[in-house]
């Protein structure tokens, strides 16, 4: 019967044979400065996401921003008379956007009577990367209406 030393003689053995097959033991250092590499590596990739993640934040925010306009400036259109709805629509519209997005706005359709019904169609552009810097080219369209009354 063996004895516990021939055990570890063995697995001695086993280790230095493993050491010298073993293709990355030859290389001086080791891993040292992997972790840093890859990083930096990723860092661009890690970036574009965060870009692109904000960039469809300000697209739905914008999509709510429009609604939200929409929809206050055809309650005001609705609450004032006939011959005051264009006017006070267009207010309640610019009173309820922030400043970014009022310039490139389009409230040309605002509360006009189609079939009984005032209707207001906003249009906005979305913002690049942070609101009064740039637009992008698609609109982002929103349609509100409501019944119309006092005529």
């Amino acid at each position: 019967m063996p004895g516990s030393g021939d055990a570890g003689r063995i697995r001695t053995r086993l280790r230095a044979h493993a050491r010298a097959l073993s293709p990355v033991s030859a290389r001086p250092g080791g891993d040292r400065g992997q972790l840093s590499i890859e990083f930096t590596g990723m860092v661009p990739i890690i970036l574009v996401t965060l870009v692109l993640l904000w960039q469809a934040v300000l697209v739905g925010y914008t999509f709510t921003l429009a609604s939200g306009a929409a929809d206050e400036g055809v309650r005001k259109a609705v609450a004032s008379g006939a011959w005051d709805r264009h006017s006070r629509c267009r207010d309640a519209v610019y009173e309820r956007l922030p400043n970014a997005w009022e310039g490139p706005a389009d409230v040309s359709r605002c509360g006009y009577e189609e079939n009984d019904m005032v209707k207001a169609t906003i249009t906005l552009k979305a913002p690049v990367l942070f609101p009064g810097f740039a637009s992008l080219p698609i609109p982002v369209r929103a349609t509100a209406g409501a019944a119309a009354e006092g005529k």
